[in-house]
């Protein structure tokens, strides 16, 4: 290589990143890790290996000293303990101390001289009947020690032995199982006497056994037991284990005792309590576990541990008997006993506690709603994987201890302390408060209401002295102390979520027991004035749920659903049960409203509603969308009327352009209108329905009437039609309520053949004069328009239908003397056309008399075949045509009397001055012209009969838009009827065109002259030859 002239040598670069110098740097000392982890692991495995032979030559050398020592026993004592007197069980001899030493159940040796050991203590003990000299002589503080430790020891295998060999029970060979029943009650007599609580060892040992888990093997030995019942066998050989364990838990809770508290997993609550129908096997040890003291300590123990359930309770006998159901339905059969003996606070809070904790766990309960497997199967899949379904005997055992006496005897003791407190709660009266409300609040969602509803209502205080802690707390804006000593709900969580949970529901159904003379004359159950003050409650609590703090609402469905989301949602779950059950409350409330006015309506309206809430309700997921939903009477009508005829536009217009040229057009007789209209409109499609629809008349010469249909003729015809097809000549609808509303006729079977079909008609026909706009005056009554909105009806409906049955109802209700001597039978008689027919209200009934226990029963039966029962076809019917062209969500957000506005518009006529200012003028005519004025004066003094006559005249319908005459489309035009005032001008009659509603009005020159005109014309009756 040539000299370049440069001294210096060049720097080599590696292109390859990372010096090869490093690169080995790093792979030496990964090598010398793995070598080190190696080496570890090596010393570690020789130290473990010589740990476990140092072990098995320990164990090896202790069993062959007991080995020594069991043979040296049986050589001193005899195979059989023949050589044992009563001084053997002293402290000086070495009898108990070798037998305690080499002693091991699962030898058949030792099990048979320990069991031969128990029988001549026992025989040694009735003897003398003194234990203590015998274990400790004559000086028991001297040898206390020696002696308290043997009795331990030997308590302790006593028990242990009867463990190890329990599965002797489950033998095929009847006579070992016998020898063995006969052996097991040796020993466990023998532990009754070593832990007798009058014993001076007694809380030392109980302690020794606790530390010894003594609840796991009683666990095992029971449910040996219980599987050997199942099988046929009684447990009357072995019930001195029921003594035990009796003196065992019973020796807990005790003044002298000073045993150390057991770990919650060892406790007798966990392992015991947690067996399936344990009460069953041993209903000793329920009356036990009931006595006060005893059910105070357990309860409190269980409460704090409750929460970690998962970590405490043992492994569950099986599937379907999870350890939480059995130790609920355990505690629940105990608790009805338990709370019955005594009247403490602190037990009721405590136990309430763990029924809720334990109950919120529990998947859905099919015995409880009665729903079908596959549906239940459907229905839980929670987070892809199935909800283990409960064993029907366990859920029925649960469903049966929660009764109805139960809940009342529970709910009157932890309530009671507040029904008798003036001013502020205390903090124990508020605590219980919190533990009612959630325990109720999870029973309401896992089992059914109607059977625990009318007793939470009439047999407690429930209602008023929930209601006056409701008002206390928002008078005091102290909502806070409720959350702060609940531990059902998060501290920062509004403290009204659980008492508005459950104080709705019950009190909305004492309203639905309730009569109008209780609930307005009485002020039953609440006076109004506090009824008042919960509207303003109730309305603050669902704007703050629904609009304030909304939260992604849970999909509650049905029973099964809830439990499950319940489980995975607590707090959400209870937010949106808190809004469903205001929300029902509120719209219940609103109807009592409806019938006597006892506020003014607008108290049940928010106030943040403007034009920018109404903007967005349209829009589906929006916050105020989910107001008109579940509250909508939060938002004023005529807001939720915009919103209404924002929805029909809509719909309208999904019909598309096509629908402007209507392929619909019918011939109509006006002389047999209901009988063309049935037999041509009844076969078009729910489409053709909803599209544009012609009519042209023929009059009663047969002649087609002159005009066309631009939407005007078809106005008329909607409201012949309806006035012809609800009159009650015609033996569909009838009229017997005192404010002449209509309702379907029970009878309509008997004057129609085709009487259903007429129905679905007819429902088909309001519907269309809804989806069009068309006010009809048919007025409904007030039960007939619930069915539109699929509600039931209730007693409190039935004076829409019938006054004097009501009245009669309440005679009956009221009634102090003996029922039984009317001679009423649940039966009610029918008249219809003079035909009477006789209907059982329950199967059997005509042998059933009323009596004063079931006179409430037999009144709402009455209420419900009136109201329900009998025109539940017809309704039917009628609801599947009407819901044909008008959807439920539609209605939804108007009660019944708002539902008859959108129907027939307000009954006091419509506004002139409204009509006025939305008014045009043309051919001449302005608004300040003086044949416009005399106009607008002649209208005004017209009566209201006429004024109806003359909007029918120029609009074809006698009712205004419901929101007024600024939606009337298109709007209301006055036009001159000829350009002169000629004679022959002013001697026509004004004219109308209905599809445009226009008004052809000649200039009259006086006001007598336009009025007689005016009257002439829209009296006339001529139908559509006057245009």
């Amino acid at each position: 290589m040539f000299f370049s002239g440069d001294p210096s040598s060049r720097k080599r670069v590696d292109l390859g990143g990372r010096s090869s110098k490093e690169r080995d740097r790093q792979k030496l000392l990964e090598q010398t890790r793995l070598e080190r982890n190696r080496r570890l692991w090596l010393r570690q495995q020789n130290s473990a290996a010589l740990k476990i032979q140092r072990c098995f030559r320990g164990r090896k050398v202790v069993e062959c000293e007991r080995s020594k020592v069991r043979e040296s026993f049986f050589k001193t004592y005899g195979k059989h303990c023949e050589n044992v007197n009563r001084h053997c069980f002293g402290p000086d001899s070495d009898f108990l101390r070798q037998l305690l030493f080499f002693n091991n159940p699962k030898y058949v040796s030792d099990f048979a001289a320990l069991v031969e050991i128990c029988q001549l203590l026992q025989e040694f003990v009735h003897e003398s009947g003194d234990i203590v000299s015998l274990f400790a002589g004559t000086d028991y503080l001297s040898k206390r020690v020696i002696a308290e430790f043997r009795v331990k020891q030997l308590a302790f295998i006593c028990i242990q032995a009867v463990y190890e060999n329990r599965n002797q029970w489950m033998y095929p060979n009847l006579m070992a199982c016998l020898n063995f029943s006969s052996s097991a009650k040796l020993l466990l007599e023998a532990v009754t006497l070593l832990i007798d609580p009058k014993l001076p060892w007694s809380c030392s040992t109980v302690s020794h056994l606790f530390q010894r888990n003594i609840y796991s093997l009683f666990r095992e030995i029971l449910l040996t037991i219980k599987k050997m019942n199942f099988q046929g066998a009684t447990v009357a050989d072995v019930s001195p284990l029921d003594h035990v364990i009796a003196l065992v838990i019973s020796h807990l809770g005790q003044t002298p005792c000073v045993c150390k508290g057991v770990e919650p997993r060892q406790s007798f609550s966990s392992q015991i309590l947690s067996i399936p129908f344990l009460w069953r096997t041993y209903p000793h040890l329920k009356e036990i576990f009931s006595r006060p003291e005893l059910s105070q300590h357990y309860f409190g123990e269980m409460a704090l541990c409750v929460k970690d359930r998962n970590n405490v309770l043992p492994n569950d006998v099986s599937d379907d008997l999870p350890g939480y159901a059995c130790l609920l339905g355990n505690i629940l059969e105990a608790a009805g006993m338990a709370i019955s003996h005594t009247d403490l606070l602190d037990v009721a809070v405590d136990f309430t506690t763990i029924a809720t904790y334990l109950l919120e766990a529990m998947p859905p309960l099919q015995a409880s709603n009665g729903t079908n497997k596959e549906m239940v199967d459907d229905e839980m899949n929670l987070d892809d994987h199935t909800t283990p379904i409960l064993n029907k005997d366990l859920e029925q055992q649960i469903c049966d201890a929660i009764d109805p006496r139960f809940l009342q005897k529970l709910t009157n003791i932890l309530l009671g302390s507040l029904s008798h407190s003036k001013g502020k709660p205390q903090d124990k009266g508020v605590k219980a408060v919190g533990s009612v409300c959630a325990l109720l609040h999870v029973i309401f969602n896992a089992l059914p209401l109607e059977r625990n509803m009318t007793v939470l209502a009439y047999r407690t205080e429930l209602v008023p002295v929930l209601w006056e802690f409701m008002k206390w707390c928002h008078e005091h804006q102290k909502w806070s102390s409720l959350s702060e000593h609940s531990a059902y709900v998060p501290a920062d969580a509004p403290g009204w979520l659980l008492p508005l949970a459950v104080f709705c529901p019950v009190y909305r159904h004492m309203l639905m027991i309730v009569d109008n003379e209780e609930f307005y004359e009485h002020e039953k159950p609440l006076p109004l004035n506090d009824i008042r003050f919960l509207i303003v409650i109730l309305r603050q609590a669902l704007w703050q749920i629904l609009w304030l703090n909304p939260i992604a609402p849970p999909n509650i469905g049905n029973s099964n659903s809830n439990v499950a989301i319940m489980k995975k949602h607590p707090h959400e779950f209870l937010q949106q049960r808190v809004c469903i059950v205001t929300s029902e409350l509120m719209s219940q409330l609103q109807d009592w409203n409806n019938r006597r006015q006892f506020t003014p309506p607008n108290e049940f309206q928010a106030d943040g509603v403007d034009d920018h809430f109404v903007s967005q309700a349209m829009i589906e997921s929006t916050r105020a969308n989910n107001i008109l939903k579940q509250a909508p009477f939060l938002v004023p009508f005529t807001s939720r009327a915009k919103i209404y005829a924002s929805q029909l536009a809509a719909a309208k217009a999904q019909q598309g352009p096509h629908s402007v040229l209507s392929r619909n057009r019918f011939r109509i007789r006006r002389d047999h209108i209901l009988e063309d209209a049935f037999n041509q409109l009844n076969t078009l499609s729910e489409e053709d329905l909803r599209g544009l629809i012609r009519i042209s008349f023929i009059n009663e010469f047969g002649v087609e009437e002159a005009g066309i249909d631009g939407g005007g003729i078809f106005k008329d015809f909607m409201e012949n039609i309806t006035r012809s097809a609800f009159d009650v000549q015609y033996g569909l609808f009838k009229v017997e309520t005192a404010n002449h509303l209509l309702y379907p006729n029970p009878g309509s079977g008997l004057v129609h053949e085709q009487h259903l079909q007429h129905f679905h008609f007819l429902g088909t026909i309001l519907a269309k004069a809804m989806f069009e706009g068309i006010l009809v005056d048919i007025p409904f009554a007030t039960f007939f328009l619930s069915k539109l909105k699929q509600k039931h009806n209730y007693l409190n409906d039935l004076p829409s239908l019938d006054p004097e049955l009501y009245r009669h109802l309440l005679f009956l209700k009221h009634y102090q003397s003996d029922i039984s001597d009317l001679e009423l039978y649940f039966v009610i008689l029918n008249n219809e056309y003079g035909e009477q027919t006789e209907e059982e209200l329950l199967p059997g009934g005509k042998n059933v008399r009323v009596t004063n226990e079931n006179v409430i029963t037999f009144i709402h039966l009455v209420a419900n075949h009136r109201l329900n029962f009998q025109i539940r076809q017809q309704s039917s019917h009628f609801l599947r045509g009407f819901q044909q062209l008008i959807e439920k969500d539609w209605i939804d957000m108007f009660n019944e009397h708002e539902l008859q506005l959108l129907i027939s518009g307000s009954v006091d006529g419509f506004d002139i001055d409204d009509l006025r200012v939305h008014t045009h003028y043309t051919g001449g005519y302005h608004k300040d012209h003086y044949v416009i004025e005399v106009f607008w004066e002649v209208i005004k003094n017209l009566s209201l009969e006429n004024q109806r006559k003359f909007l029918k005249f120029v609009t074809g319908c006698s009712r205004g838009p419901l929101l007024g005459f600024k939606y009337l489309e298109p709007q209301f035009c006055v036009q001159r009827a000829a350009g002169s005032a000629s004679e022959e001008t002013l001697d026509r009659l004004p004219t109308a065109a209905t599809c445009m509603n226009l008004l052809k009005l000649p200039p009259y020159r006086s006001k007598e002259q336009m009025e007689q005109k005016l009257l002439y014309a829209i009296n006339a009756g001529a139908g559509f030859d006057l245009s």
